[in-house]
C-alpha cells in the first residue's frame, strides 16, 4: 500500500492531539489516516545495542555457514515489509543509553539517559504496557538480560534511575503483565537481595505463576501472569550454551520464550503487545567480543523467525524490529583471505569472556595459547599470550576473573588480526538504525523517524489512538 503522511507539525494539530488524545503527548501529533487494518496484536523485537554491522555480520554467517539469510535481512531481500532509519538520541544526549532508549518507546518522549519514563523536572509519561493493559490488551516482555533491565522497564515503570533493579522488581509486582520472563534472580531472591526480601513470594502470593528452569516454562498454560527467571544475571551466552547441555536443558532461548509467550499470550481475545529483547548482542559489543555478537544476534533472529511465522499464519500482528541503539561498531574488514579470516567464526566454542574466566595467574604462554585454539580455532603467537598474561601477573586475585576486570579489549584487539573484525569502541554510539516493520501498520511507517514516533505509531496501529 502507498505510504502515507503519519506525522504533521504544527501548533493547532498539536493542540487537537492535547485536547482529544486520551493518550496525549505532544511529542508526536498524528494525522487521521484511513488504513487496510488494524493490528490487534504488536510485537516489539529489540536487538539491544545492534550497530548495523551487526545486523551484517550475523546474515553473512548465516549465508556462509548454512546456505540462507537472516530473518530481518530475508524481509529486505523479498521485498516484503516497511523499512526505515531511526534517530536515537535521548533528552540529555546524541547518544542514548537503553533507559532513555527504550523510554522513547515506552513514554513517547525523549528523557535524559538513566531515566525510565520520568522527564527532567520529574514529570512521568505512562508507559506503553500500561496502556494497552488498560484497554485489555495482554502485555508482558522476555530477556536475555534481567527482566529488571532498562530495555523491558522502558516498557513497563516510572523510576527516575535505572540503576535500582531490586526496585523494578517491586514495581512489577501490582501492575500484573501476563508474561514477564529473563534473568535477574539478583533482584527476586531473598537470598540475593540486599534486603533479604523474597520477591518470589510477594509474586506468587499476587497470583503469578512463577518458573526458575525451561522444563517449567515449557510446562506453561494460560490463567495466571508468569514470572520466569532463569539465571542470577544475564542468561548464558548462546555461544557458551552450545557446549553445555546442562544449561540447554535449564535455561530457554530467546526464540523458546517468544514462542512460549506468543502461545499463551494470544488466549487473549483482545489481543497482545510483546516485548523481545536480545540483551546479550549489547552486552557481547561492550565486550568487543565478536564471537559471542554473531551468535547473540542469530539467537536474537531466531526470535524473529517465530514472530514472523505466526504474524504470517495470523494476519493480525504487527512485527517491529529494531535497535535502541548502536554499540561499539564492529565490522568485518579487508585482508587478502577476508573470507576464510571471517569464517574462523565457524568454529568458535566459546566467548571471549569464557576463554578469560580459564586463564590463571601462574600459567604459562604455552598453556594460553592452547586453550585459545580449542576454544576458538585460532592460534595466537607467544607475544600476543604475554601480553594477556601480563593482566593476570599484576591483578590481585580478589576481582580477577570479575567480567568488567576482565582484558577483553586486549583480547578483541588480538583476534582482529586472525578474524579481521575490528570495533569502533566499546561504547554506544550516536548512529541511526535500522528499523523495519512487517504486518498491519507498517504502511504507517517513514522512511526516517525519531524514536519517540513509534509510541504513536504502535497505539495508533492499533486503534487505541
Amino acid at each position: 500500500m502507498k505510504r502515507r503522511e503519519f506525522f504533521r507539525n504544527g501548533t493547532l494539530a498539536a493542540l487537537g492531539a492535547t485536547l482529544f488524545n486520551p493518550f496525549n503527548s505532544v511529542a508526536n501529533v498524528l494525522n487521521p489516516i484511513a488504513t487496510s487494518g488494524k493490528a490487534k496484536n504488536i510485537i516489539f523485537m529489540v536487538a539491544d545495542g545492534m550497530s548495523t554491522g551487526t545486523l551484517n555480520m550475523a546474515d553473512m554467517f548465516l549465508n556462509r555457514k548454512y546456505g540462507r539469510s537472516s530473518n530481518w535481512l530475508g524481509l529486505y531481500r523479498e521485498g516484503r515489509g516497511a523499512r526505515a532509519l531511526m534517530d536515537t538520541a535521548s533528552a540529555s544526549s546524541l547518544v542514548t543509553d537503553s533507559a532513555a532508549g527504550s523510554s522513547s518507546w515506552g513514554g513517547g518522549v525523549r528523557v535524559n539517559n538513566g531515566s525510565l519514563n520520568v522527564g527532567p523536572n520529574g514529570e512521568e509519561h505512562k508507559p506503553i504496557l500500561q496502556k494497552f493493559k488498560a484497554v485489555g490488551k495482554a502485555v508482558g516482555c522476555v530477556t536475555t538480560v534481567p527482566i529488571t533491565h532498562a530495555t523491558p522497564a522502558g516498557f513497563c515503570i516510572n523510576l527516575g534511575s535505572r540503576g535500582d533493579q531490586s526496585k523494578i522488581a517491586e514495581l512489577y509486582l501490582p501492575l500484573k503483565f501476563d508474561v514477564m520472563m529473563g534473568g535477574g534472580n539478583d533482584y527476586f531472591s531473598a537470598a540475593k537481595r540486599k534486603d533479604t526480601k523474597d520477591m518470589y513470594q510477594q509474586f506468587e502470593l499476587n497470583g503469578y505463576n512463577v518458573v526458575k528452569n525451561r522444563t517449567d516454562m515449557m510446562a506453561l498454560k494460560p490463567g495466571k501472569p508468569i514470572l520466569g527467571v532463569f539465571a542470577d544475571d544475564g542468561l548464558p551466552y548462546t555461544l557458551d550454551q552450545n557446549q553445555d547441555k546442562d544449561l540447554q536443558n535449564t535455561v530457554p532461548t530467546l526464540a523458546e520464550m517468544t514462542k512460549t509467550a506468543i502461545a499463551i499470550m494470544n488466549k487473549n481475545n483482545k489481543g497482545f503487545v510483546l516485548q523481545v529483547e536480545g540483551g546479550k548482542v549489547d552486552w557481547a559489543a561492550h565486550g568487543n567480543d565478536a564471537g559471542a555478537l554473531i551468535y547473540e544476534q542469530m539467537a536474537f533472529d531466531e526470535a524473529v523467525g517465530e514472530a514472523l511465522a505466526f504474524a504470517e499464519k495470523d494476519g493480525n500482528t504487527l512485527v517491529v524490529m529494531t535497535t535502541d541503539h548502536g554499540n561499539a561498531n564492529p565490522g568485518l574488514f579487508y585482508s587478502d583471505a577476508a573470507n576464510a579470516d571471517f569464517d574462523n567464526f565457524q568454529h568458535f566454542k566459546h566467548t571471549n569472556e569464557w576463554v578469560l574466566k580459564q586463564i590463571r595467574k601462574g600459567d604459562n604462554a604455552s598453556r594460553v595459547i592452547e586453550q585459545i585454539a580449542d576454544a576458538q580455532h585460532i592460534v595466537i603467537n607467544q607475544a600476543e599470550a604475554n601480553d594477556l598474561l601480563k593482566y593476570y601477573n599484576t591483578v590481585s586475585e580478589e576481582g580477577l576473573y570479575n567480567e568488567g576486570n576482565l582484558p577483553l579489549r586486549k583480547l578483541a584487539e588480538i583476534q582482529q588480526k586472525y578474524t579481521f573484525v575490528g570495533f569502533g569502541s566499546m561504547e554506544h554510539s550516536a548512529d541511526y538504525v535500522e528499523l523495519a516493520m512487517f504486518g498491519p501498520g507498517s504502511n504507517l511507517l517513514k522512511p526516517f523517524v525519531k524514536n519517540t514516533d513509534l509510541h504513536n505509531l504502535m497505539l495508533h496501529a492499533t486503534g487505541v489512538i
